[in-house]
């Protein structure tokens, strides 16, 4: 689509040289020529009005005059009164297209999990935060900031997480960052450069997190995951330096980490001098009793506890934060201003905000009778159309895990769910390079209707029951 530039003359990368013998007006036919050829003039394309391109090239007006008259005779530009000079429709060859890509079945109805409900976004509160950071920001909010982050969001943070998560916060040690990948890659990175080799991750556990173990140059471990949570003993015995998990609801079976466990942990990472990467990503979302508390409240010098807004506003808004042991807490700005030299000011004040106006609450309070109820309309389409499936972690967030029986073809049943216009994960995606184990299905209902969610399972359920 050409620019519209609203009576501006558009600007264009031409370079003449003037030391050369060839003439300056062939010099500019040459080079919007080629221009137009390689695609960076599209068809319909404005160019500078002669004037303006004369004084742009420090040219006379009427060299670039004949420039044009010469193109337009060529055909490779078409002048019109009240419309300027532009690129003729047919001066360039279309654009050779990859080859088109597979077909994908439709989904009328997809289980994925870890998305919140899209539809549900504040946006209006957004507007209105923005509206206010917008009024209030000083120039100085338009250049670069502290590596950690803009102080306001590390402030809001810190309360926040003292008072929702249990943490022992403090906004000096409060690292603003991307999400849990990027704040993950970021302790990864640090890890690595003081000496640590492997890394204990859940198994099952989140999809991503061998590729993001390896890409930092580290061994990614796979931990055994039972109902109490990650087993220590098997992460004692895996020689990790460090670990990776989900304590406060376990990704993707729904557990909790029992207190022995966290103990247990907890006197692993002091005894070897550890570090524990603490994945906090949907805490705000419980259902039966109250959140479990931030595993970083129990140990502030061995825990890098990492939330984000992706759960509880939108994974659009990329905003997430580290809450580190202050021994790493330079070390981990650092990389992250080596990397993107931040995240973007102005959301950060948009969040910071949300919270302390008291609306990011009020969204939070009303998402959990969203989901309470999603939760139940699943458990209850569970009941009447596949009662005999095991599943786990209906207690919070917006996924649960369901073990399909073990002579079950678990590619195959996604495979035949697709075809029904159904989408399902399948269990294995959670493990460690796609390891064998029990065949399961991850459903997610955060951004379904309870209407959808019936119609799903309903739809699906002799497949998931079946032998």
């Amino acid at each position: 689509m050409a620019i519209e530039w609203s009576g501006l003359s558009p600007e264009i990368l031409i370079r003449l040289q003037r030391d050369r013998r060839t003439p300056l007006g062939a010099q500019l036919q040459t080079a919007l020529r080629e221009a137009i050829r390689a695609g960076r003039l599209g068809p319909g394309e404005r160019l500078p009005s002669s004037r303006g391109m004369a004084a742009e090239l420090g040219l006379s007006r009427g060299l670039v005059q004949a420039c044009y008259e010469q193109l337009e005779a060529e055909g490779y530009l078409s002048a019109r009164s009240g419309s300027g000079t532009r690129v003729a429709l047919a001066a360039t060859d279309p654009v050779p297209t990859a080859a088109p890509a597979l077909a994908v079945p439709r989904l009328d109805i997809s289980f994925t999990p870890g998305i919140p409900d899209l539809s549900s976004f504040p946006i209006r509160d957004w507007i209105w935060a923005w509206g206010e950071v917008s009024r209030r920001a000083s120039a100085a909010t338009a250049g670069y900031q502290d590596p950690r982050g803009v102080g306001d969001l590390r402030r809001v943070i810190a309360g926040y997480l003292s008072r929702v998560r249990g943490a022992r916060a403090d906004a000096q040690n409060i690292v603003i960052c991307s999400g849990f990948t990027q704040g993950a890659a970021l302790t990864l990175a640090v890890l690595a450069a003081v000496g640590a080799r492997r890394i204990g991750v859940e198994d099952p556990g989140y999809p991503d997190m061998g590729a993001i173990v390896t890409r930092a140059g580290l061994e990614p471990r796979a931990i055994a995951v039972d109902e109490d949570g990650i087993d220590v003993a098997a992460l004692a015995a895996s020689g990790a330096d460090a670990v990776v998990l989900t304590p406060a609801h376990q990704t993707p079976t729904g557990v909790v980490l029992s207190p022995q466990r966290r103990h247990a942990l907890l006197d692993w990472a002091s005894a070897g001098d550890r570090v524990i990467i603490e994945d906090d990503y949907d805490a705000e979302f419980r259902y039966d009793r109250q959140p479990v508390g931030s595993l970083q409240g129990l140990a502030p010098n061995r825990v890098v506890s990492i939330g984000s807004v992706s759960k509880s506003l939108a994974p659009s808004v990329r905003l997430g934060w580290m809450l580190c042991p202050p021994r790493l807490t330079s070390a981990i700005a650092t990389e992250k201003h080596l990397l993107d030299r931040g995240s973007p000011a102005l959301d950060q004040l948009a969040v910071a905000r949300l919270v302390e106006s008291g609306r990011f609450d009020r969204h939070l309070r009303r998402m959990r009778i969203i989901y309470a109820a999603r939760r139940s309309a699943l458990d209850a389409a569970l009941a009447a159309h596949a009662p005999s499936l095991s599943v786990s972690g209906l207690s919070a967030g917006f996924h649960v895990m369901a073990l399909l029986s073990p002579a079950a073809n678990e590619e195959a049943v996604v495979a035949a769910a697709a075809a029904r216009s159904v989408g399902l994960q399948g269990l294995r995606r959670y493990r460690l390079n796609a390891a064998p184990g029990p065949p399961g299905i991850v459903l997610g209902f955060g951004n379904l209707t309870e209407e959808a969610i019936w119609q799903g399972i309903s739809t699906v359920a002799e497949l998931l029951v079946a032998d």
